[in-house]
C-alpha cells in the first residue's frame, strides 16, 4: 500500500506514468467489427474469433525488450499445466499495440511461443495479431488499456494485463500480473464460458518502458518506486511489531 501511495504521489500530470493504466470494464463487449491482421497478413474481424469458446486476450508489443516476453513466457507455462487446451477449450489472442509491427514479426513470435507451449492445439488456438493505429486504438480503448510512447526513448509505456473474455467477446476478468496461477486461469475460463463476470482485481500495476540496450537493464523509475515502497512497508511492519511488543511487556 505504501509503495502504491508513493507511486501516486510522485506522478505528475505530464509524466509518462500518469498516462498509463487499466480501467477494468467487466461486462463490456469487445467491438467485433475491429479489423486486425493475422500472422499471414490477412485482414480479419476480431469478431470472427468469437462465438466458439472463451478467450484470453493480451495486449503486448512484440519488440518489447523485457516485460511482454516475461508475461508471454508465464502464460505459456500456465497453459502447459492446465488441462484445458487452446483451440479446443479456449482461444488466445495476443495483439501488438505498436502499429509499426508487422505480420512477419507476429508469425515469428507465434512460432516461438507455440514451440514453448509444446502441446497440440497451440498453433490453431493461439493468434498473434497486428493492426493499424486506428484499429489498435479502438481495441485498447475498448478494453480500458491506456499506454503511451515515451518521447525520450521511443518505447511504449504500458501496464501488464491479461483478460478473459466470454465466447461472445464480453470482458469477464482481468489479471494484472506477469505470473498466472493455472488454477485461477482455468477457473476464469470456466466462468467466462458460462457468460459470468469475475470481480475487479486489486493489484499494483507492473509497468514496462525505458530499457537501456547499452546496459541490458531497465531504468524504469517505477521499479525504483516499488522497491522504495517495499522497504517502507517492511519498516512499517517492523515498527508495528516493536510497538506491539512494548505493549505486551507493559501489560506484563
Amino acid at each position: 500500500m505504501l509503495g502504491l501511495l508513493l507511486i501516486l504521489l510522485l506522478q505528475t500530470p505530464d509524466s509518462v506514468i500518469s498516462r498509463v493504466g487499466i480501467d477494468q470494464r467487466l461486462g463490456v463487449q469487445v467491438d467485433p467489427s475491429i479489423i486486425l491482421h493475422d500472422e499471414q497478413g490477412r485482414s480479419i474481424r476480431i469478431g470472427d474469433l468469437f462465438g466458439k469458446r472463451p478467450l484470453l486476450l493480451t495486449p503486448v508489443y512484440y519488440e518489447c525488450p523485457m516485460l511482454c516476453s516475461i508475461q508471454l513466457n508465464a502464460l505459456a507455462r500456465a497453459m502447459k499445466v492446465m488441462p484445458l487446451k487452446p483451440g479446443t477449450d479456449f482461444d488466445v489472442i495476443t495483439f501488438s499495440i505498436d502499429p509499426k509491427e508487422t505480420p512477419e514479426l507476429a508469425l515469428a513470435k507465434k512460432e516461438r511461443y507455440v514451440r514453448d507451449y509444446g502441446k497440440p492445439g497451440g498453433d490453431a488456438g493461439w493468434h498473434f495479431l497486428t493492426g493499424d493505429e486506428e484499429s489498435v486504438k479502438r481495441l485498447t480503448d475498448n478494453i480500458g488499456f491506456h499506454y503511451t510512447v515515451d518521447p525520450a526513448t521511443g518505447q511504449y509505456a504500458h501496464a501488464s494485463t491479461l483478460l478473459a473474455l466470454t465466447p461472445d467477446g464480453k470482458i469477464s476478468q482481468y489479471f494484472l500480473s506477469i505470473e498466472y496461477d493455472p488454477g485461477a486461469l482455468r477457473y476464469s475460463l470456466i466462468q467466462a464460458s458460462g457468460g459470468r463476470m469475475g470481480s475487479v482485481m486489486d493489484h499494483a500495476l507492473l509497468y514496462c518502458y525505458q530499457y537501456d540496450p547499452s546496459t541490458g537493464k531497465y531504468s524504469l523509475a517505477i521499479l525504483r518506486l516499488i522497491r522504495l515502497g517495499g522497504v517502507a512497508t517492511i519498516l512499517g511492519l517492523l515498527a508495528f511489531a516493536a510497538h506491539a511488543s512494548r505493549q505486551r511487556r507493559g501489560r506484563a
